[in-house]
C-alpha cells in the first residue's frame, strides 16, 4: 500500500449526516494515514443520525468559509437526508464542490450526498449511483444513473447507502493511492 500520509481529505457535513457514512469512511482514511478535516456551517458539534434516530455528534475542525480547496487532495460527502439538503442551500459548500470538480480532484459522495453534486452542476454525463430517491434528480441533471454498490467515473466515486460503505471506502483509498502513484 502506498503511503497516504501526504494526502488530505476534506469532509463537508452538518446536522443530520448519516452517522456511518461520515464516521466509517473517516476512520478508514485515518487508519490509512490520511489527514482528514471536517468542515461545517458551524463549529459547534453537529448531530449524526442512524437513519431516523439521533446518533453521535462530532465537532467540526473549521467553518466552510475557512476552507481553501488547494489544501486538500479529495472531498468526501456523507449522506443523510437533512445534511446534504441543508448544505446544498449554502453557497460556500457549493463553491467548494465546484472548485474540487474544476481541479479534477477526487469527490466521493454516498447516499443522498449526490444532491450536492447536482446543485454544483457537475453530474452531466457522469456515471453515478445514489440512494433510490435521488436517482431521478441525478438523471434529470444529466447523470448516467446506475444501481450499483460503488461507481467510479473519472474523479467521482458514488455509493448508494451504508451497506455499500466497505466498497466505497476501498474505492476511495484505491483512488488516493493511484493519484499518488501518478504524481
Amino acid at each position: 500500500m502506498t503511503d497516504l500520509s501526504d494526502t488530505h481529505v476534506l469532509i463537508l457535513a452538518t446536522d443530520g449526516f448519516e452517522q456511518d457514512e461520515l464516521f466509517k469512511p473517516r476512520q478508514a482514511l485515518l487508519d490509512a494515514g490520511v489527514k482528514v478535516t471536517l468542515a461545517s456551517i458551524k463549529t459547534d458539534p453537529i448531530q449524526g443520525m442512524q437513519h431516523d434516530v439521533k446518533g453521535d455528534t462530532i465537532v467540526p475542525d473549521l467553518l466552510l468559509d475557512d476552507v481553501d480547496t488547494e489544501d486538500y487532495t479529495a472531498l468526501l460527502l456523507p449522506g443523510g437526508v437533512a445534511n446534504p439538503d441543508t448544505l446544498r442551500m449554502n453557497d460556500r459548500a457549493i463553491e467548494i464542490i465546484e472548485e474540487f470538480a474544476d481541479d479534477d480532484k477526487l469527490i466521493a459522495a454516498i447516499c443522498h450526498a449526490p444532491w450536492l453534486l447536482i446543485e454544483a452542476d457537475v453530474v452531466d454525463g457522469v456515471r453515478m449511483t445514489s440512494w433510490p430517491s435521488v436517482r431521478t434528480d441525478l438523471a434529470n441533471a444529466g447523470a448516467d444513473v446506475v444501481d450499483e454498490g460503488e461507481v467510479r467515473d473519472g474523479p467521482f466515486i458514488t455509493s448508494r447507502n451504508p451497506d455499500d460503505i466497505p466498497a466505497f471506502n476501498a474505492a476511495i483509498l484505491e483512488a488516493l493511492q493511484e493519484e499518488l502513484e501518478e504524481a
